[in-house]
């Protein structure tokens, strides 16, 4: 989908449509008044200030009507410059607009706006020449938003808009935009029983249903049994700590602001934990080590919970808790790039076999004139960097460097998804650390009998489960690979009468041999039950008429396709159970 702000002409074209917009409302409500109207990833939007009315999708294709009008008459869109003095006495009586000027630095700042026929607004721009190419727009949502983004402000109305520059371009964004209604995990989430979110309980703190706890526990099973063959040995620590435990680590210092807030209890203060990292390096430090233990690979699905605002909020994947794959690797500093390498290989084996295609490597470093956000070591930094640089053109893997992107201990490898709805994101991660076992004074026993440092690598291959869920529901559209889907057969006699018992030996036999089925043994019609199997997004639905009775056969028909095909009953067992036991490969 495209990025609006990515595209200079596009950018040019929404900013003026915006004003369009404005200039419309203002006909059809006179007392309007504006706040800011920017262009954003999906478009634009404005902010605007009507009193006691509070407008509803009803409401937009009147003010579509009227922009249309307003396009065909095709004014030209003018600059003006004026003076500070001059702006607060022009928009003397639009509170907005002289909070905005009051706020610049200088009285003799020079500050510009436009004018299309009888409307006015301030305005940096540049816009484009005419209205009269604001032709192909829509107006595609209006919700609340409070003055400033600040909660103890009033509530503005703030309506969504696009605009291309043909009626083409606009026609296939708008059936993107249904597509991706379609796959939203929020909608998909409902729609199949996956979780579910409640007020009561909290914005941000999503329940797994038993549908989606299925999903949770075959996706922990998957990674735990991969990460076992690597040699990786697997923990539980408590979802809080104390806050000495961050401050020791720094990410009191460098990352409070996205953490809850401390609670004292009995003399001491706790928090929620962001992350894990601390909680691990007290596990190594528990014991001691020699360099025959090491690496020693510490792996957790871990509860962690992180302030985001409710604006960011999204489903499971933008959630204030949720469950990390998490590992850290205590290595020695020979051993860094292997087991980079290995955490590298295992990202790659685990996308291919979930046929994750679309995604790319970001090698994130620091940036060596920030003095205040990275670790102060110069050597170390160079080294870690270098290292990392070194592992990933080994192994032929294509990646960009990000500068200034790096955790505060240390550079990482971020894989970067391009999911089928919105824009990508972080799934997997490797994070190279030389200062957090400083930190914790960790060490272990060298050959040669001294004490030296261990370095951590920090990694997360499905990143969280619940942002990870999120991603494959919306590349499956729902329709998961057999091995995940809650439900995986669909045994639905057509007549009970007559087929019912078959229908109970095949599925007690299925369920036996550890089958996730269903029974559909309601007296309703086939073609209904066929339509509600498909809704359910079951991969097999399997019909049982009076010739499967006679012959012990099995007709089925995968979700999705149109084609039944017959198959004795031996051989459409054996080929669910090979399928669900090599992942669909």
């Amino acid at each position: 989908m495209i990025n609006v702000k990515e595209n200079e002409k596009l950018s040019i074209m929404n900013h003026s449509c915006a004003h369009l917009m404005a200039q419309a409302v203002k006909h059809l409500y006179p007392e309007a008044l504006f706040w800011v109207g920017p262009v954003v990833e999906e478009g634009f939007y404005y902010d605007i200030d009507l009193g006691d009315i509070t407008l509803t999708m009803e409401d937009l294709p009147a003010i579509e009507k009227e922009m249309k009008k307003l396009a065909k008459d095709g004014k030209r869109i003018v600059r003006q410059e004026i003076t500070k003095d001059e702006a607060l006495e022009k928009f003397k009586d639009d509170p907005y607009k002289i909070d905005l000027i009051s706020r610049m630095d200088e009285d003799n700042t020079i500050i510009s706006c436009y004018t299309q026929g009888d409307f006015t607004d301030l305005c940096r721009g540049p816009h484009v020449e005419t209205v009269k190419e604001l032709k192909n727009f829509k107006l595609l949502k209006v919700s609340g938003a409070y003055w400033k983004s600040d909660a103890n402000n009033h509530m503005l109305q703030r309506i969504y808009g696009i605009c291309f520059s043909s009626p083409e371009e606009l026609e296939a964004h708008l059936q993107e935009l249904e597509e991706a209604k379609l796959r939203d995990h929020r909608k998909l989430g409902k729609d199949l029983g996956i979780f579910m979110t409640s007020d009561l309980v909290g914005k941000g703190l999503p329940m797994y249903l038993p549908n989606g706890y299925i999903i949770w526990e075959e996706l922990e099973n998957y990674i735990k049994g991969k990460e076992k063959k690597l040699g990786y040995q697997h923990v539980l620590t408590p979802p809080l700590g104390n806050v000495e435990l961050y401050k020791t680590s720094g990410h009191w210092a460098h990352y409070q602001e996205n953490m809850f807030p401390k609670m004292e209890v009995e003399g001491e203060e706790f928090v929620l934990r962001p992350m894990n990292c601390p909680h691990h390096m007290m596990i190594y430090a528990n014991g001691i080590h020699s360099y025959r233990d090491l690496p020693i690979r510490i792996g957790e699905i871990a509860r962690d919970c992180r302030f985001e605002a409710s604006g960011a909020l999204k489903g499971i994947e933008r959630v204030r808790t949720f469950c990390q794959n998490d590992a850290h690797l205590f290595v020695t500093h020979e051993q860094i790039e292997s087991e980079f390498a290995k955490v590298v290989n295992l990202i790659l084996e685990v996308y291919k076999e979930l046929n994750i295609k679309d995604y790319a490597f970001e090698l994130s470093l620091r940036d060596p004139e920030d003095k205040v956000k990275y670790y102060p070591d110069d050597e170390m930094w160079n080294n870690a960097e270098n290292r990392l640089r070194k592992v990933l053109d080994d192994i032929g893997i294509d990646y960009v460097e990000k500068i200034g992107e790096a955790a505060f201990y240390g550079p990482k490898l971020d894989v970067q998804v391009k999911p089928a709805v919105g824009n990508a994101y972080t799934l997997s991660t490797c994070q190279l650390d030389f200062c957090l076992p400083m930190k914790f004074d960790l060490t272990y026993v060298d050959s040669d009998g001294t004490k030296k440092t261990p370095v951590v690598l920090h990694r997360a291959v499905f990143g969280s489960l619940d942002r990870f869920i999120a991603y494959y529901l919306e590349e499956t559209k729902g329709l998961l690979p057999l091995w995940l889907s809650p439900v995986q057969v669909n045994v639905i006699p057509v007549n009970n009468e007559y087929h019912l018992e078959y229908a109970s030996e095949l599925f007690k036999e299925l369920k036996d041999l550890g089958v996730r089925v269903e029974l559909d043994d309601r007296n309703e019609k086939l073609g209904y039950k066929m339509r509600e199997s498909v809704m359910k997004k079951i991969p097999y639905a399997l019909i049982i008429g009076q010739k499967e009775v006679e012959a012990s056969t099995i007709s089925y028909r995968k979700c999705g396709t149109e084609e039944t095909i017959t198959l004795a009953k031996e051989e459409f067992i054996n080929m669910i159970l090979n399928e669900i036991k090599n992942k669909g490969n």
